[in-house]
């Protein structure tokens, strides 16, 4: 092997990390200077498979820690070990890791123990609730303590870089997610739900499975659902469930029988991007679609009560109503009644990214590590 091949080991264990890095990953592969090992924890395992099939990538090792009811310390400890014995063996010049999951946490925790420098994608959002998103605020601050490379989708997550005073460098590149959504937006995927006509109703997409949302803010949520199709008949409700029974059961034991509520099994990422592409609008926690629907000119209601993609929020892509029952339906009714106010949000313009983002990481990296190794 040429001697200024530089060893890059990425690390992903959630379908999230898969699908943000996987135009990273391409990119790696396609670069005379790297030598890229795709490493997965496990974290998630179906879910992950999907999207490396979907973006044709495939690992080089895989932990495979994922265990039934597995806790926070669990995930955390067998990735931290497997990491570390990995690293070992492999010396890589760089590990990535992307986000704000433990799996990302571990993996910097791993490569900062063997001394390897670390590129953390996505670097700098901030909620500034070390609880909320938990544990993903914590994580994202401490691997931004550790990280040689910030790479921040937005100047806000610049500046809270430059506010926490990390030691490594920032870059500003615009957020991955795009790069991904726009690959798969291309091909404009089908969507079929069995007996749904994308036809016949005004569809909202949506999305529920944080930690701080699980018992009585779910409920909240729910509540707000039933709200919303009661006031509106030519409204229905696309569902994906979470695996986790915390979140999945109490769903299908409220709305599991309403005739205009489509509950699904976790869409695959092209499904997903199609029904983004056909709905309505989407009602979420997720981080990850506040940064996508914008691009397809889909407003975003976010339910929880803060958030750390603020620059949606600012941008007009996205609002915040929190898990109120008739906090959820007054503002989704306002969307739904008034198409001003739907265009506004619909044309607002995403402050996430460009779809080149990965292109500049990797040159970003090519110059780091020629740089450090005196090339």
């Amino acid at each position: 092997m040429n001697s200024c091949r530089y060893k890059v080991g990425i690390t992903l264990g959630t379908r999230p990390e898969a699908i943000k890095l996987a135009p990273v990953i391409k990119k790696c592969q396609q670069s005379p200077l790297l030598d890229t090992s795709v490493i997965l924890t496990g974290q998630h395992r179906e879910m992950v498979a999907q999207v490396m099939e979907l973006f044709q990538l495939q690992s080089n090792q895989d932990l495979e820690i994922m265990q039934a009811e597995q806790t926070l310390s669990d995930i955390t400890c067998r990735s931290l070990q497997g990491l570390e014995k990995l690293f070992c063996e492999l010396k890589p010049d760089l590990v990535m890791t992307q986000g704000d999951t433990t799996t990302a946490f571990a993996a910097t925790l791993a490569a900062f123990y063997q001394q390897i420098p670390i590129a953390h994608v996505e670097a700098g959002l901030r909620s500034n609730h070390i609880y909320n998103p938990y544990p993903e605020e914590a994580n994202r601050r401490l691997i931004s303590q550790l990280a040689q490379l910030n790479f921040a989708p937005t100047q806000a997550a610049v500046k809270n870089l430059q506010k926490s005073g990390v030691v490594g460098e920032i870059h500003l590149t615009g957020n991955t997610v795009i790069d991904a959504l726009l690959t798969m937006a291309q091909r404009y995927p089908p969507c079929n739900i069995s007996k749904l006509n994308w036809n016949q109703y005004r569809v909202l997409l949506a999305t529920v499975h944080r930690r701080e949302n699980w018992g009585e803010p779910l409920t909240g949520i729910i509540e707000g659902f039933q709200l919303i199709l009661d006031k509106f008949p030519d409204t229905a409700l696309l569902l994906p469930l979470h695996r986790n029974p915390k979140v999945r059961n109490p769903i299908k034991a409220t709305l599991g029988n309403h005739p205009r509520v489509f509950l699904t099994e976790p869409l695959d990422y092209s499904e997903l991007v199609g029904a983004m592409q056909r709905c309505y609008l989407l009602l979420t926690d997720s981080g990850g679609l506040q940064e996508e629907a914008p691009s397809l000119g889909k407003p975003v209601l976010v339910l929880r009560e803060n958030t750390e993609r603020t620059e949606a929020v600012q941008a007009g892509t996205a609002r915040l109503v929190g898990t109120n029952a008739l906090n959820i339906l007054t503002v989704t009714s306002e969307l739904l009644e008034n198409t001003d106010v739907y265009e506004q949000m619909a044309m607002a313009i995403n402050p996430f990214g460009d779809g080149e983002s990965a292109s500049r990481i990797v040159k970003i990296i090519e110059r780091y590590l020629s740089t450090q190794n005196g090339h």
